[in-house]
């Protein structure tokens, strides 16, 4: 990642989405070195409201721990809903979960255009859950619909994914247990045995 600095030391800015803290410390922490950042944080895929809120405080704090501005997307779940109608029973990893990153992306890159941001990357190749290789393309997809350049990275790659858990154990953060939605939270076993 060195190689984004310029010859005259200046770091290049870049707009960081970020799906949760989880995810997103250990990247924040990395990519602070040698970017400009701000953090977008943009998920109303997250149900409930409750747990989105839960997030979003979450966010704040690795904000303000690396001194970072922290932007947050509209929540608006219904038209997220929408975009996924009919996906419903999809497999964890399936087309719900793309359209997902499509429309989060989509949104990102709009927004990295609005703030003259030169970069765009996403916090969602932290997740061994995650395809990185789909996430990828759709950033780039998105990115180059708005002339950006998407920084395409596994970000679980080099023990990427064990940093971020231990970071965020050290610093005290909220790990959550399903990645977001309500499909989500129903296909994953240790929440089916739980009451909430």
């Amino acid at each position: 990642m060195r190689q984004a600095l310029n010859p005259l030391n200046q770091k290049s800015s870049l707009l960081l989405h970020i799906c949760c803290v989880g995810c997103g410390v250990y990247a924040s922490q990395l990519l602070k070195q040698d970017y400009d950042i701000m953090l977008f944080f943009y998920n109303p895929n997250i149900w409930p409201e409750e747990e989105y809120n839960k997030r979003l405080a979450e966010a704040e704090k690795i904000a303000e721990q690396f001194n970072l501005k922290l932007i947050e997307g509209a929540y608006d779940h219904n038209r997220w809903l929408e975009a996924v109608r009919g996906r419903e029973n999809d497999p964890e990893r399936g087309q719900r979960c793309l359209i997902c990153y499509k429309f989060r992306l989509d949104k990102a890159a709009a927004v990295a255009k609005k703030l003259n941001r030169e970069y765009l990357i996403t916090t969602l190749t932290t997740s061994p859950h995650k395809d990185a290789l789909a996430v990828n393309k759709i950033g780039q997809g998105a990115a180059a619909n708005f002339q950006l350049k998407f920084l395409t990275q596994d970000l679980k790659k080099q023990d990427g994914f064990k940093k971020s858990a231990a970071l965020s154990r050290q610093l005290g953060l909220y790990r959550q247990n399903y990645c977001g939605c309500e499909f989500s939270r129903s296909h994953n076993p240790q929440l089916l045995t739980k009451k909430t």
